[in-house]
């Protein structure tokens, strides 16, 4: 008896019932508190709701060492091709206003890279691309439309979260990642290579503010 409970509580958390809304709401609410609080509370909904982790794309790689170096490779140069094209022809300013007091502030650097490997890394590519495509996937289906929804959805609400901090061009960065990070995961069903790159991705714009060669960066295409 005991077992049948468990499962219809845990059939009642993956659903769009009254506890499976609660439990939505309780997982986008740790937000409020710090972003990594909402990541450990979709391990946790998952754990309890028997949802298998390959759904929110917690899959072994095929290769540990070789999905490091791609995510990488990938986090370097998406953030370099951003600073260098996308963002000069979305007509942002050269500098982060937002994070400029990293500039040579040596002792800030080890707590922020910390901060981009939990906040970035683990806890946005948890919630925003494993559990909110989970999530909206059981809504929507598994359709190439409905992937195409999902990708387009979550890019929004992920950009607008940035705008307190950083304004408009964090919002306008944020929907680009968003939508690159999002169809790669749409496309593969697997989020360490994204973990890795969204952290990768973060950690080079903070090394570009630190030496100071944002602008320089910035205007070796547009001047």
């Amino acid at each position: 008896m005991a077992a049948n409970g468990d499962d219809g509580f845990a059939a009642r958390l993956r659903g769009f019932g009254p506890v499976g809304l609660l439990a939505i709401l309780i997982v986008l609410a740790g937000n409020l508190v710090v972003a990594p609080l909402s990541a450990v509370l979709v391990l946790i909904w998952a754990r309890i709701s028997h949802t298998r982790w390959r759904e929110i794309g917690y899959l072994r790689p095929k290769s540990w060492a070789g999905s490091l170096i791609i995510g990488v490779l990938l986090g370097a140069t998406f953030k370099l091709l951003m600073k260098v094209i996308v963002m000069p022809l979305l007509g942002a300013p050269p500098i982060n206003q937002a994070f400029h007091y990293l500039a040579g502030n040596t002792g800030a650097i080890p707590g922020m890279i910390l901060v981009m490997i939990v906040m970035a890394g683990f806890a946005e590519e948890t919630v925003y691309r494993g559990y909110m495509f989970e999530r909206l996937g059981k809504l929507f289906g598994a359709s190439s439309r409905a992937k195409v929804f999902i990708v387009l959805i979550t890019s929004v609400w992920f950009a607008v979260l940035h705008y307190n901090e950083q304004g408009l061009p964090g919002v306008e960065q944020a929907i680009t990642t968003g939508l690159v990070f999002g169809t790669i995961f749409a496309v593969t069903g697997r989020l360490f290579v994204l973990m890795v790159a969204h952290a990768v991705f973060d950690i080079t714009a903070v090394a570009m503010i630190y030496w100071n060669v944002e602008s320089r960066i910035a205007h070796l295409l547009f001047k």
